[in-house]
């Protein structure tokens, strides 16, 4: 057994694993995996993110309002405008892992596992 599994929290035991299923109940959501995508490269504003997916900004300020209680962004206010940006780049990751098994799920080689694939989700 490596040493470093138990300080992580990745034995089945762990006092981690129900947090983790909060964290996977938290992007159960088509538009919260959205935002998270829109946020991979950097800080955007409310309205800004409202249009990259699709939704009122009155919306997206309420998933994002959840994804900071929840610790997966933070955001800072600049005059009337509020920006959001993750807060660390697991949130990112788990989404970029999920899209990859999705690929895997339609059978064929997925995009990802192309040379030419360019830049991960």
């Amino acid at each position: 057994m490596h040493a470093d599994t138990n300080m992580c929290g990745r034995e089945p035991d762990s006092q981690y694993v129900e947090l983790a299923v909060e964290i996977f109940s938290m992007l159960a959501d088509a538009t919260r995996v959205r935002l998270v995508l829109a946020l991979r490269d950097g800080e955007l504003p409310v309205n800004q993110l409202a249009e990259i997916v699709d939704k009122s900004p009155a919306a997206v300020s309420q998933h994002l309002a959840k994804m900071r209680l929840s610790r997966m962004v933070l955001s800072r206010q600049d005059g009337t405008r509020v920006f959001y940006r993750l807060a660390n780049e697991h949130a990112r990751q788990l989404v970029s892992d999920a899209i990859f098994q999705a690929e895997h799920a339609l059978g064929g080689t997925p995009l990802h596992h192309h040379e030419d694939a360019g830049e991960t989700p």
